[in-house]
């Protein structure tokens, strides 16, 4: 099981662009790869992809970035299954001892589908006040396209109330369990790649059993 730590940076929630932001991070947050390639008889495709992370008192910080040799973001609408397109998700589980998760699923342009769930099915969505809340910065811009092919470098940012999961940072540790993903189902060269490695026979990250463990510092 991996473990991540996300260092504690007060000035996070006092900036207000994206090219500070990801300034910050770059110098004071912890970068991980996303390379765990689980199922590579069925799908081999390993883009670069990884993720840095930290958080304030009050908000948890993803930078996502990938390089990849197609890019799609057919998914405009808030809730749609932006999984199909160049995609980067984060779930988490608040406690160790909780079957409760979250999983946040960004195409590259920002689109969002978000749940909170106790198993895959049955998922209770984000409504559009709560996915109001989760600030995004996306590279490629806003307007969706069809897919296109290339050499391809981008990075999703990605901003999550701590509150709409359920946790208080007081000033010591925090431990949640989660994973990061990237995938793309409907491209050319479909992927399912994670942080944490993800058992199984087919893909499917809806494994709170293969989360690993984040620690708020």
């Amino acid at each position: 099981m991996k473990t991540v730590t996300a260092p504690y940076i007060a000035e996070l929630d006092a900036l207000t662009t994206a090219s500070d932001i990801l300034t910050l991070l770059d110098r004071s947050g912890t970068r991980c790869q996303i390379d765990s390639l689980n199922w590579p008889e069925l799908y081999p495709y390993a883009p670069l992809s990884t993720f840095t992370i930290a958080h304030s008192a009050t908000r948890l910080y993803i930078d996502f970035f990938v390089r990849c040799n197609y890019l799609r973001a057919e998914n405009y609408v808030n809730l749609s299954p932006v999984s199909e397109d160049s995609c980067v998700e984060f779930f988490v589980a608040p406690r160790r001892d909780d079957n409760h998760y979250w999983n946040f699923e960004f195409n590259c342009i920002g689109t969002i589908n978000a749940s909170h769930r106790t198993e895959r099915k049955n998922p209770t969505r984000l409504t559009e006040d709560e996915l109001a809340q989760i600030i995004r910065y996306a590279s490629c811009g806003t307007r969706p396209f069809c897919e296109m092919e290339g050499m391809f470098a981008w990075n999703l940012l990605t901003s999550i109330p701590l509150s709409l999961i359920g946790v208080e940072y007081t000033g010591k540790p925090v431990d949640l369990r989660g994973n990061f993903y990237k995938c793309a189902s409907a491209t050319t060269a479909p992927h399912f790649l994670s942080w944490n490695p993800v058992g199984g026979e087919r893909p499917d990250f809806h494994r709170p059993q293969d989360f690993g463990i984040i620690t708020l510092l």
